[in-house]
Parts: C-alpha cells; structure tokens; sequence
C-alpha cells in the first residue's frame, strides 16, 4: 500500500492499537488508544512525545536540515572537504536535483511524524480522566503550538503541504493533495493562537518545568508567521503585545545568549532541551555536526561551516563583539568564552605548532567554525565526538522579537519606532545608534537580523521573504550568475584566500540557483510517487 502517511498512520497503530479478537481482548504488549489516556500522568507521558518530535534526540531525522538550510543561504559553506558531501551538494549548491535528497525526505517524514502525535494528542486529552481542568486545557494548547510550528516548519519550506489535522488511517487520506500555502498559514494561526489564550507566562511555571510552551512562544512564532506573508500590522500588534507584557529582556551581554551556564534565561522564548545522558544516548548533536575536524580526541564533523563573506558582513559593519562569538577562524589565539585555551590546544597536539587554534584549511573550505554551537573545553562530555552534548538549541529568542517588530513598524511607517527597537539591538553590542530614513533604514532592520541572528537558521527564509528595490526577492541577488555572494567568491581578488584555496568545494556555489525553482524546497519525490500523483510537485523541480 502506497499511499502519503501510511508508516504514519502504521506507527500509531502499532503504539496504540485498539484491534481486538473475537474475544474483544486487547493485544498483549500493546497500548490501545481508546484508553490510553486514564490519568494526568499519561497524558503528560504521551505529550513528553510530541516535544522530543522537535528533533526526535538524533541529528540526521530534524536537525540535519537546520544546518542544510543555512548551507544554501551566503552564511555557510558545507564545510567538509575530506567526505561525500552528495547529501547536501545538490540542494547547498542549488543543482536543481534534490527530489530525493536524504535530508529533506527526513524532515518531512519526521515533521509529520510530530503532527500525528499532536493530533493524537489534541483529540485525546480532552477526553482523558483528568480532574485539573485546567491542566488538562495546558496539555492541549501544548500540543497546539507543537503543531503550529510543525506545520510553520513545512510551509516555510515547502510552501503548500498536505494538511492533516487529525488522527486518520490510511484510507482516509488516499488522494489527499496538497492545500494552499494559505490554508496552512491560516492553521499555524489559529493553533497558535489558539494555544496563546492558554498557555501560561514563562513566569508562571515552576523551575522545573523550563522548556514547556509559553503564551510567549506562541505569540512569537505567530508573529514570525504573520510576517512571513507579508502581515505587517498583524504582525507589530502580536509583537507589541510580547514587549509590553515584560517576561524578556535581552541578556546584558552577547555572549551569555548561546551558553551552558545561560539555557533558558531571560532573552529564550523558546529552545530545545538538551539534556545530557551518555546511557541513554540523549543530547543535542550540532555541537558535533558543526565542530573542528581537526580537534584531536575533541573531534567534530565540520558539516555546515561559516562563510567569509559573513565574516567580512561583521567587519563592514565594525560588529567585533557578535563576530567573535559567531565565528572561531584557523589560527586563533583565543576564544571568545574559552577559558582553558591552552589545554584545548594540548588537546589538539598543538597542530599549528604555534599555540594557536587550529581548524585546517585542507580539511575545512573556509577554515571556519561556528562559535554559537561550540562547546567550551571544560564543560564537554568525556565521550565528546559522539553527537550528543547538553547544549540547549535555541529556536525563538527575544532579540529576534524586538527585531521583527522594527521590522513590522517600519513597513507600516513608524521608523521612529523601528529606529528604536534596532538600537537596542545595536547597543548592547557596543554600536552606535542608527538615524537612517526610509530603504536605509529597512536595510539597517535587515542587515541587523543578519548579524545578530547569524547561523541560527533564519538566513534562508529572510532573504527568500525580502524583496529588494528591482523588484526580485533579496536572495535573487545574493544567488544566481550575477549575484553577490557569488561574484565574490568567484573573483580571486575578493575571495577569502583558505576558501580560493581550497575548492573540494566549489566555489561557485550559488551560481546555478533559478529564482523560478529555488524560492522553495522540493516536495519529497517519494511523497509523489507513494501518492499516485495526487501530491504535485514544486515548479522548476522535475
């Protein structure tokens, strides 16, 4: 049976089956859906699920397209020169060809894995035996914004997707199509506005509950979606309303904001729970994915590197204190937060030979790591070159917040106050206040989230959002045989002499992008052809 979900649809009935014999006796060794949900404790259990859908605790299933995406925007290269890169080249170097790229088939068929078990639990809880009325209210808003920002998650890449909004077998979804980027937008709305009217402060919920969804994330990520199409007052009214219920506030410096000592602090809306435990294999990877291939015994796997030309976007703007906390270059001597340097470097075998920070050109197109992923010496795991470390994934924070309502002022025409939400940005690292006016002050908002929120994976989808002064979307002029980043690249007397050296990796990458197919991903070619062609595939994509 070749029909879209099926395995999702198999998956919940082997969890859960409500099968009986002639007997009507449940099957031993499984749940059964109808009663499942007896008590609070189940009920909480079975949303603990739909959290670790977020990335489902592996880095190939979900955040192996996070790094993905940044690798096709001009914040990162694919890094690795030393191992296949087929499953990033054909989408990182927009080749046209990545229907069946491996990443992609992941994050769909994961993303719907996490909307089956938020459907699962949105229809079930309520009827669940719980006494707290309100817990139990908690629980399903929980699972709403769980689904909003799945559903966020595939629009924003694939534009219209299948929608699935409850828990259905096989033949009920048989000829499904895809709804209209619309339609899904107008679910990630109202489940997230839904879960708004419910969900708690971040202030209201005890120590031991950090990480949970807040009325905060929800009106957050519906700000961001509201944005995403272009929504501007529905945007800055949802984004006013975060600034003056005062739950955050930006950290007092940069550096506390990607930081062990710092997870959940007063800046994070929302972020990933990376609780470590090598017994039970639990903890984030991109630490490992992103770090140095050439550490010694604190090896990483150097997929998802840093560009030069966002390096040289620091330097333009005279930004020292973001880029010493976004980028660690070869030959460092020190690192921003690093206070065991030295043994770090013992621990490298001193490779440079100089007592300086090695990440070998030959080994590393741009001889670049990522500092927000990285993991100070003293505070990683003995078995550190296993992708698992504890290092919380932030995915809303309230800088983003403040920068989208500047946005959102700004294009319905209060540039005071978008002058004002960029300074405070600008000051906290140091820079001196902007007085721009009009497209100088939208590419002032812009070039702001460039650098603040760098290699967080927002890259991608504010230039395929923007739209510059011809008329095209901003990565139209970034990408594409005429475009920025390319043309820089490609030229020796600007290029970054590590990464002219080193062309393991191409350094024309963006110079085939076709702004008729490459404003989206591709739908999964196994989507397609499991749906008999009800499911169509994305224009320019063969």
């Amino acid at each position: 049976m070749k029909k879209i979900f099926i395995l999702l649809a198999l998956a919940a009935t082997v969890s859960f089956s409500s099968c009986s014999d002639f007997l009507e006796e449940d099957v031993r060794g499984q749940e059964n859906l109808d009663n499942y949900f007896a008590s609070e404790d189940d009920a909480e259990s079975f949303l603990t699920g739909c959290y670790n859908a977020i990335t489902y605790h592996g880095w190939w299933q979900v955040e192996n397209f996070w790094i993905l995406t940044d690798m096709c925007s001009d914040d990162l290269w694919m890094g690795n020169t030393t191992q296949d890169q087929s499953g990033y080249i054909s989408l990182a170097h927009y080749q046209g060809v990545g229907q069946s790229n491996g990443t992609i088939s992941n994050f769909w068929q994961y993303r719907y894995k996490g909307i089956l078990r938020c459907n699962i639990a949105i229809e079930r809880i309520p009827q669940a035996s719980i006494q707290d009325e309100e817990l139990q209210a908690r629980l399903v808003a929980e699972a709403k914004f769980l689904r909003g920002f799945f559903y966020f998650e595939l629009v924003k890449n694939f534009g219209g997707v299948p929608i699935i909004d409850g828990f259905q077998m096989p033949e009920e979804v048989e000829g499904i199509t895809r709804a209209s980027a619309d339609s899904v937008y107008a679910l990630v709305e109202q489940d997230l506005s839904e879960a708004a009217e419910v969900l708690p402060q971040r202030s209201e919920y005890a120590s031991t509950e950090m990480g949970r969804a807040t009325r905060g994330a929800a009106l957050g990520l519906l700000a961001k979606a509201y944005l995403y199409q272009d929504k501007f007052s529905q945007a800055k009214t949802v984004l006013k309303t975060i600034i003056d219920e005062g739950e955050y506030k930006l950290m007092d410096e940069f550096g506390k904001v990607w930081n062990l000592n710092y997870e959940n602090n007063e800046e994070s809306l929302f972020e990933v729970q990376n609780a470590y435990d090598e017994s039970y294999d639990l903890g984030g990877s991109l630490s490992i994915v992103t770090g140095n291939r050439s550490g010694g015994d604190q090896d990483g796997w150097a997929w998802g590197l840093p560009t030069a030309y966002l390096e040289n976007a620091f330097i333009e703007a005279g930004d020292t204190e973001r880029l010493r906390w976004t980028i660690i270059k070869h030959g460092a001597t020190e690192i921003a937060g690093e206070d065991n340097f030295d043994e770090l470097i013992a621990a490298q075998g001193d490779q440079n030979g100089d007592g300086t920070y090695c990440v070998d050109p030959s080994k590393h197109k741009s001889a670049r790591i990522n500092r927000k992923f990285y993991l100070p010496y003293a505070q990683r795991p003995s078995n550190y070159n296993q992708p698992k470390v504890p290092l919380n994934h932030i995915i809303l924070r309230y800088a983003d917040v403040l920068l989208m309502y500047a946005e959102a002022c700004y294009e319905t025409g209060d540039e005071a106050t978008a002058r004002t939400y960029v300074n405070q940005i600008r000051s906290r690292v140091g820079l001196a206040a902007i007085t721009s006016t009009g497209t100088a002050l939208r590419d002032a908002i812009r070039n702001e989230r460039h650098l603040e929120l760098a290699l967080e994976n927002h890259r991608i989808y504010d230039i395929r959002r923007w739209t510059d002064d011809n008329g095209k979307k901003a990565i139209c002029n970034i990408m594409g045989t005429n475009g920025t980043f390319v043309l820089w690249n490609t030229n020796e007397e600007t290029a970054d002499s590590y990464e002219w050296s080193n062309q393991y990796e191409s350094s024309d990458k963006g110079i085939t992008f076709d702004e008729d197919r490459d404003l989206l991903f591709p739908i999964p070619l196994y989507e397609i052809t499991q749906s008999n062609g009800s499911i169509s595939q994305n224009p320019g994509w063969n």
